[in-house]
């Protein structure tokens, strides 16, 4: 097809779309329809593309700048009743929940207090009821003085809530909660003040169920009351849930550290809190103090323990002009640090910003919950009614139809289901971001639990992508020192990966060096050099054979072998005529990537091991690590298309790679799994980023992410299975109300401590349990 003139394409292209994104932080959302109502008010504004976390309290917003701003955002969610702010990004570098900020403990304190002070009131009113030697006389006006307060204070979030519902007739699983604690308390008001249940000698007739005798006039002050406390109770847990997983993604950002010594113009210092540097700030780092923010060093020279970031283990010595990160630990040095980058823009702070939005994405089944959650309340209420009405018109009394309505608003759940998917991804990420691994989102999650093949580039992930010496043979009166100094004179000043390897090896045995006279490169077959008025030459056997240097009969035999056939690759040195050696350099394999093949294998994969490399070099470590498939010799496109045809034969791929040539393969995979100390090309093109664990963190990975799966499946079947087989037994009236309550909160509590057990996974091999 031809294409349009230049001219033509111009005038049809309509101007770049300009999109704004904040943040924003929720008060008020108590369940999984609050955060849907938000979502879908936000979603109605012009240009406006949200998502809503209830886990996370967060809003994710995409909007038209030309059609709104931040502050219409906030008025649209508190016209519907809830509050917003922006999130900040200067505030995201100690994370959302700091429990430094006294204002950010607040909410959970004062749930607290309401949880102490109505658990203290409601149990004397529990036993009372439920106990009938303990019924003296006139028990039940004591026992409407202690509820009352119960009800009234210690529910009063749920009545707010339910009353700012109604306003925007709108329903959420506070509407349930305030309607069957005061329906239960408005009962027991009537009955004790207009009834006969005010007597003096008035006696209670309990029941597991909701069978009572048709001519007792049963009061439920401790239906009102214990529900209030015991689902009071839920959400304080379930805060607290919330608050300790977010905390990982805090201490990630921060690094550890909360102040640091700056220092002043004339020489002092003062200890600062790290959130108030500023680009250009100089600061002072001890030996054993984290390094507050990036910089770059003024002053001094360390060891810095950088594996909070990038893993390493062993820790690296840097000095005046290097760069540094903050969180790393100096281990023995004074620095003098001068601040490059702040807050959110630092390296953690950056991973920590990535891994929260992923948590605040929401994977497919989300969605559905998200739907369901909607018309759930409406739906509760009106089983509700309509167990009432039928009841009354089956002859059961007011009293049994009534004991049943209740107990079907108050024993439905929807906080368990609306917590069962993000509060999964909430710990499954959080954890991740523990061990140094970086999920993009929920897609990643999923993706990655399908997995069945993982297609693991060679050079750089299989292996240190650093070339070695690995055999030295020198003939009869030279030695290898010698062979590898001329070899390294010859070669320093070149580029080729070979002469790093030589100049490595000479460095590290204390081989002298000569700057050579002369260099000239031979394309294709190596360097020919005149070192202390000495022609040297390194290279193959063509080159030698060009510039009529013999062969002695040893070495003939060693070529014969032929070493590229073990994946290494040979080399010549020669000097005065003759051939005096010969040596060989591969790329070493990593320690761990045998295990972490077999760790792959273990999960049920296929690995393919895929490199651009040479073949024999390839099978080479394919064999030795034990591979499934060797693919070598491809370009970078070529690895693309060998991932596809992979795909399109059926299988659920994985791409383990770190460089740029790898970019292409870590897009087009089913999931793209970049390594920590690759280029940004990579990272950018990948779903999973492995920061910490080398190839095991790879493995780890999809190990967690199968492990976040299967905890949001069974979160998702005990919400869903509670509330199909709890309302109809609350509607036949086999459940009191107080028993509907506790198990109302049991369900919510269960799907956070379930979720919060994602924090005991652990590494391969190690024997914490999962």
């Amino acid at each position: 097809m031809a294409k349009a003139p230049p001219e033509q394409v111009v005038e049809a292209a309509s101007p770049p779309r300009r999109v704004n994104h904040v943040d924003l932080g929720l008060a008020g959302m108590t369940c999984a329809t609050c955060a849907s109502r938000i979502e879908k008010k936000l979603n109605r504004l012009p240009g406006a593309l949200a998502t809503v976390n209830f886990a996370t309290e967060k809003a994710s917003v995409s909007f038209d700048p030309d059609l709104l701003s931040a502050g219409d955002l906030l008025e649209a969610v508190a016209s519907i009743g809830y509050g917003a702010q922006v999130i900040e990004d200067a505030k995201f570098s100690n994370g959302p929940e700091d429990a430094s900020d006294p204002a950010a403990s607040d909410p959970i304190k004062s749930l607290r207090d309401r949880v102490i002070v109505s658990g203290i009131l409601a149990l004397p009113v529990l036993v009372l009821s439920m106990v009938p030697s303990f019924e003296f006389r006139n028990w039940q006006w004591l026992s409407f003085a202690l509820a009352s307060p119960v009800v009234i204070w210690g529910g009063l979030p749920f009545h707010k809530a339910a009353w700012a519902n109604l306003r925007h007739l709108a329903f959420s699983m506070d509407t349930l909660i305030s309607m069957g604690s005061l329906a239960a308390y408005g009962w027991s008001v009537y009955a004790l003040f207009f009834g006969h249940a005010g007597d003096s000698g008035f006696r209670m007739a309990f029941s597991f169920t909701g069978a009572i005798d048709q001519m007792h006039p049963d009061i439920y002050l401790e239906t009102a009351s214990i529900v209030v406390a015991v689902i009071l109770f839920g959400r304080y847990l379930e805060a607290r849930g919330k608050r300790r997983s977010g905390r990982a993604i805090s201490d990630l950002a921060a690094g550890g550290t909360g102040a640091v010594m700056l220092l002043e113009a004339n020489g002092s210092t003062t200890l600062t809190d790290v959130r108030a540097l500023k680009v250009g700030d100089r600061f002072v780092v001890r030996a054993g103090d984290k390094i507050g923010t990036d910089g770059v060093v003024e002053e001094g020279s360390a060891n810095l323990d950088l594996s909070l970031l990038t893993g390493e283990a062993v820790p690296r010595r840097l000095g005046v002009g290097d760069d540094v990160v903050g969180g790393a630990t100096d281990l023995d040095g004074r620095l003098v640090v001068r601040a490059t980058r702040v807050g959110s823009d630092t390296a953690l702070g950056q991973l920590a910003k990535l891994v929260s939005e992923a948590q605040a994405k929401k994977a497919a089944v989300q969605h559905l919950v998200d739907r369901i959650s909607g018309i759930f309340v409406p739906a509760v209420i009106f089983i509700s009614v309509v167990t009432a009405l039928v009841r009354v018109a089956m002859g059961d009394g007011v009293q049994v139809a009534f004991t049943a309505a209740v107990a079907v608003l108050i024993i439905a759940c929807p906080c368990a289901m609306g917590l069962a998917t993000p509060m999964a991804i909430l710990v499954g990420t959080g954890r991740a971001a523990q061990l140094g691994i970086l999920i993009r989102g929920p897609e990643a999650l999923e993706s990655a639990e399908r997995i069945d093949t993982v297609v693991v580039d060679k050079t750089g992930t299989l292996t240190t992508g650093t070339m070695e010496i690995e055999m030295v043979y020198a003939t009869a009166g030279v030695t290898q020192d010698q062979l590898l100094g001329m070899a390294a004179s010859a070669e320093s000043g070149t580029r080729h990966p070979l002469s790093r390897a030589v100049a490595m090896y000479c460095q590290e045995h204390a081989i002298e060096v000569v700057a050579p006279q002369s260099v000239e490169t031979r394309a294709g077959s190596g360097v020919v050099a005149k070192v202390t008025d000495t022609i040297v030459a390194v290279g193959k056997f063509e080159l030698m054979g060009d510039l009529g240097f013999s062969l002695p009969k040893d070495l003939e035999y060693l070529a014969a072998a032929g070493f590229q056939s073990e994946g290494k690759a040979t080399f010549l040195v020669g000097w005065d005529g003759w051939v005096r050696g010969m040596a060989s350099v591969s790329d070493r394999v990593r320690d761990d990537a045998k295990a972490a093949i077999a760790a792959f294998r273990a999960l049920g994969t296929q690995v393919v091991l895929l490199s651009g490399d040479n073949r024999s070099a390839s099978e080479a470590v394919g064999a030795l690590l034990g591979v499934d498939q060797v693919i070598s010799e491809v370009t970078p496109q070529q690895k693309s298309e060998v991932v596809k045809r992979l795909m399109q034969e059926g299988h659920k791929v994985a791409m383990v790679g770190d460089g740029i040539n790898d970019a292409g393969a870590l897009a087009a995979a089913n999931l793209g799994i970049s390594m920590g100390s690759g280029t940004d090309v990579a990272m950018e093109a990948s779903d999973l980023t492995v920061f910490s664990g080398g190839l095991f963190g790879a493995v780890d990975a999809i190990r967690l992410s199968r492990h976040t799966m299967l905890t949001i499946r069974s979160n998702l079947f005990w919400a869903f299975a509670y509330n199909v087989a709890a309302i109809p037994l609350a509607a036949l009236g086999l459940v009191n109300p107080v028993l509907a309550g506790a198990a109302m909160a049991f369900s919510s509590v269960f799907v956070v401590g379930n979720s919060l057990r994602l924090f005991r996974f652990s590494r391969v091999g190690s024997k914490v349990s999962r």
